[in-house]
């Protein structure tokens, strides 16, 4: 079966969802590559659309994107690295605060009326499904913050680890 054939299921939904996300992913790129942005990274958006509302804690910008707060310090190295944000310290030693260097207050326009523009594409790719997938993605992020995968497959077959878990050792032990 492949994807699109009825009776297509759950199975793949990981590696589907990859697929989609790439799609995405990709087509975005080429427009940031049209603009001139070829060095341009696409999550880099969500930050600089955050920050053009002033500097924010790194914690504090990793809730904002709906990341980890490791997810979201990566991405502040790379935005510093090229350019983009600059760092200082907080009130504590530990916390870091993001700011949007002049580089990136020239680029705002641009990011915003792009970000404009896919997001009038996606409601019209939405509008084309039998329900809008974000609504969906939604509930499948809120069922699984009730239960994880994890717990839904130990459940699913509760034998699993006792039966598989030296098998499958002992096959990583020998893979070299």
């Amino acid at each position: 079966m492949s994807p699109g054939t009825p009776g297509y299921g759950p199975e793949l939904l990981g590696t589907r969802l990859r697929s989609l996300l790439d799609r995405l992913d990709t087509a975005v790129a080429g427009v940031y590559d049209d603009l001139g942005l070829e060095w341009f990274r696409i999550r880099f958006t969500a930050y600089l659309r955050v920050l053009a509302d002033g500097p924010r804690s790194i914690k504090d910008l990793a809730t904002a994107v709906g990341v980890t707060h490791s997810a979201a310090s990566q991405t502040v190295a790379l935005m510093v690295r090229d350019g983009l944000v600059s760092l200082e310290p907080g009130q504590d030693a530990r916390e870091r605060i993001a700011a949007l260097t002049p580089a990136a207050e020239r680029l705002l326009p641009v990011l915003h009326a792009e970000w404009a523009a896919t997001a009038s594409a996606a409601r019209e790719l939405e509008a084309e499904l039998s329900g809008p997938l974000s609504a969906l993605v939604d509930e499948m992020i809120a069922a699984l913050d009730r239960r994880p995968m994890r717990e839904r497959i130990a459940e699913a077959d509760p034998g699993l680890l006792s039966r598989w878990e030296p098998i499958a050792r002992d096959a990583s032990r020998r893979r070299s």
